[in-house]
């Protein structure tokens, strides 16, 4: 019995391990000072002004006394026990020497594709303890099988604009209720506070199932990744840092370049990817030398196209993003090492592991980008896409100094069966006399020319234009 308790143990523990939490961190609470364009919580002197044509869902988890207040014409207030609003009496209040007006901070723009307003939490809600490892920017924002966590006992507004009209969850956990089944989310859709919570043209849907491939599951973020970055560049603060290397590598799904190193896996349906993530933070990451350097990997789609020109859909990959901590020219120099353990690794047991091949980028502050691994598909599809450019400009040459007049191209007539010339007439029977020549027609003397060789030893020839008599004197 023992046994079974601490294997049923050890299994929710590997659970909790797989499962992502994303906690969403603003909310619309009326004790929280953000909220007032005050940077204040209102108190009893003063004016608490609501602008009516604002939809709200306030949480107020005590009592407060207010001189007025003006209310939306849309919106709710949550009251935890013993909560209450009541009018000021005049007495004093040492918090409140003198009253004005409060308005209430428009949360409207808050966005749900926004990844500064989330935070990697634990099951229980508390933040994730930090590590080396962290996300890329559109998997900073709840993926498709994550369980998304509002605070209890908070209130909040969330703009689900997206180019997605459904946005897949594994579950979603309101005023410290999980909701994991389609029933569920369904039947809180229905009530009061969802569409006060709620607002803009994607829909949220509770699936209520994790991630089945131990290969990995892609985020489903790609189509909002525009959305995404513009969210996180409007953020206060430098979300985007100038790199130091020259040339940054730009991982898919991430933002921001980076100086550091990423690795590309083609992988069998051997490979898993939380115990093989395992494997590089126990061996490599761990190790002294390393300290500084951060990795993500998950799996992604790299788009994929027929000669550069045509699309042939996206094929899964798993990518491994690696940065450190180094400045200026040591910038990256640490994440490169690390990803030429890893790849000589791979060459080594990737066969093992369910990896097929891995190709490297690196970029750092003394160098500039380089590759490691098969030779890039880009290269040679662009490639063979100019030489086709070139020969369809010579042949477009060829076409158009034709149509000008300027170039003339033999005419080349097939010759049919009816259309032969009439057959040669068969030569003349050879003779030994020889052949007639036009020019010359006097008659060779009869001379015996192989008794004149022989005698004078001499050889003669006959010149046809040369007239023997006419020289004789």
């Amino acid at each position: 019995m023992k046994r079974l308790l601490s294997l049923l143990g050890i299994l929710q523990l590997l659970a909790a391990t797989a499962a992502v939490y994303k906690q969403w961190i603003p909310n619309t609470n009326f004790e929280t000072a953000s909220n007032w364009d005050k940077g204040r919580v209102p108190c009893a002197r003063d004016v608490v002004h609501f602008d009516k044509d604002k939809v709200v869902s306030v949480f107020v988890g005590s009592p407060h006394a207010l001189t007025d207040m003006y209310l939306p014409l849309n919106g709710e207030f949550l009251l935890a026990a013993g909560a209450a609003f009541t009018a000021f009496d005049g007495s004093w209040d040492p918090g409140c020497d003198s009253g004005g007006t409060v308005r209430f901070a428009d949360a409207e723009h808050r966005s749900w594709f926004d990844p500064t307003l989330w935070r990697d939490v634990l099951p229980s809600g508390e933040l994730r303890p930090g590590g080396p490892i962290f996300s890329v920017h559109e998997e900073r924002v709840p993926c498709r099988h994550d369980d998304v966590l509002f605070q209890p006992e908070t209130s909040f507004r969330v703009n689900t604009d997206s180019a997605q009209p459904v946005i897949q969850l594994r579950s979603i956990s309101v005023m410290g209720q999980e909701l994991n089944t389609p029933s569920s989310w369904a039947g809180y859709l229905g009530g009061p506070s969802a569409s006060l919570q709620f607002h803009g043209n994607g829909t949220l849907q509770v699936t209520g199932s994790g991630c089945p491939d131990k290969s990995g599951c892609a985020c489903g973020n790609t189509l909002d990744g525009p959305r995404i970055c513009a969210a996180l560049l409007r953020a206060p603060g430098r979300q985007c840092p100038e790199p130091a290397c020259q040339s940054p590598l730009q991982p898919l799904g991430h933002c921001c370049g980076i100086c550091g190193a990423t690795i590309n896996l083609e992988f069998t349906p051997d490979f898993d990817l939380q115990k093989y993530q395992d494997k590089l933070v126990q061996e490599l990451l761990s190790q002294p030398r390393y300290a500084g350097v951060q990795l993500a990997m998950s799996k992604v789609h790299r788009a994929q196209t027929f000669l550069g020109l045509v699309s042939r859909g996206a094929a899964p990959l798993i990518q491994i993003v690696l940065i450190d901590d180094r400045a200026g020219a040591q910038a990256g120099t640490a994440a490169e090492q690390l990803a030429a353990d890893i790849m000589q690794d791979i060459a080594q047991h990737g066969e093992a592991l369910g990896i097929s091949s891995g190709r490297m980028e690196v970029a750092t502050g003394s160098a500039a980008t380089g590759q490691v691994g098969s030779p890039p598909v880009s290269r040679i599809a662009a490639g063979t896409v100019m030489g086709l450019l070139f020969s369809l400009l010579f042949l477009g040459g060829i076409l158009f100094l034709y149509r000008r007049g300027k170039l003339r191209l033999p005419t080349l007539r097939p010759q049919h069966p009816w259309e032969r010339m009439e057959e040669p007439a068969p030569p003349a029977p050879a003779s030994d006399k020889g052949f007639d020549n036009p020019v010359f027609s006097v008659e060779p003397p009869d001379v015996d020319l192989a008794e004149v060789a022989s005698k004078d030893l001499q050889v003669f020839y006959l010149n046809p234009l040369y007239n023997a008599s006419e020289t004789e004197t």
